[in-house]
């Protein structure tokens, strides 16, 4: 799926219809809240409900290198040797919000497995981690005291995505301010389909509020399940994301093969650093070739 070979593409059409079934959970949040910890223990606690879990954590890639160090799976070793959790970390590849191209897909794959919960990590870099809407039933948006993480939220449009807050961290000084900014501004950037997302305070390292937090995606799902059509309009509006997102990398992949070679790109991006070429001019003749 990674690769996005054309095999990959005829499998998913083949296992669409198997999905849906699993609850997809996303974690996001800045770096060093504690998502991985978080992912760790909740797969611990859904491992004890009889549940089979699948856990897609993406990491950061260079820019430069394009490599990626998938540090979660150190966090996540308690789950490694357990037959009933499967882990995949996945480098983000250059892929915007939070989370990699294929992440979709390696959900779709497991839900297709029979994994019966799935969580979805994502990169962490805290501004502009909107994209896992489009992939989790459940957004759980994570803050720490003392960090800042309530003025980042409201900068990254996150309370409009979050459906479930999390204060991990909850024995450090701070986590009543914390709690009590969160609720303001909660007050005041009201959802459309009436739901109030609930703040859990959780202290991931010692397995404290993992329950209350299980819980509180629970109660998501029962709202979910109480107002059909409004979760018929959220996933419509996935759906079409989704659609959009997937034409605009087909798009560009057929530009990449069909368009323009290695050596020419390299030659173009040469001539706009140079100042020799405007970069808008540059599109505009590779555009031309796909003569649309």
């Amino acid at each position: 799926m990674e690769d996005g070979g054309r095999e990959a593409a005829d499998l998913l059409k083949q296992i669409f219809p198997h999905t849906g079934q699993a609850l997809v959970v996303g974690i996001t949040g800045s770096p060093g809240a504690g998502k991985s910890t978080l992912v760790d223990r909740l797969a611990v606690h859904y491992r004890g409900t009889g549940n089979k879990v699948g856990i897609v954590a993406v990491d950061p890639s260079s820019p430069f290198t394009g490599g990626a160090l998938l540090g979660d799976r150190i966090r996540m070793q308690n789950m490694a040797t357990d037959p009933g959790v499967f882990i995949r970390s996945m480098a983000a590849r250059g892929y915007l919000g939070g989370i990699s191209r294929a992440t979709g897909d390696a959900v779709a794959v497991l839900d297709a497995a029979g994994y019966n919960t799935i969580l979805v990590e994502t990169v962490g870099v805290g501004q502009d981690e909107v994209e896992i809407v489009k992939t989790a039933d459940v957004t759980v948006v994570v803050l720490v005291p003392g960090m800042g993480d309530d003025i980042q939220a409201i900068k990254a449009g996150i309370m409009e995505i979050g459906d479930v807050f999390v204060i991990n961290k909850a024995d450090r000084d701070g986590v009543l301010r914390t709690e009590h900014e969160l609720q303001s501004l909660l007050s005041i950037s009201q959802r459309g389909d009436g739901w109030v997302p609930p703040i859990v305070k959780t202290i991931a390292t010692q397995d404290s509020g993992i329950t209350a937090l299980a819980d509180a995606t629970a109660s998501y799902q029962e709202f979910a399940r109480a107002h059909p059509e409004q979760a018929e309009l959220r996933r419509t509006r996935v759906a079409q994301f989704r659609v959009v997102d997937m034409l605009r990398d087909r798009l560009l992949r057929t530009v990449m093969e069909k368009c323009v070679t290695e050596t020419e790109l390299r030659e173009m991006a040469q001539a706009v650093a140079a100042r020799r070429r405007d970069p808008y001019s540059v599109v505009d003749e590779i555009v031309a070739r796909l003569k649309l």
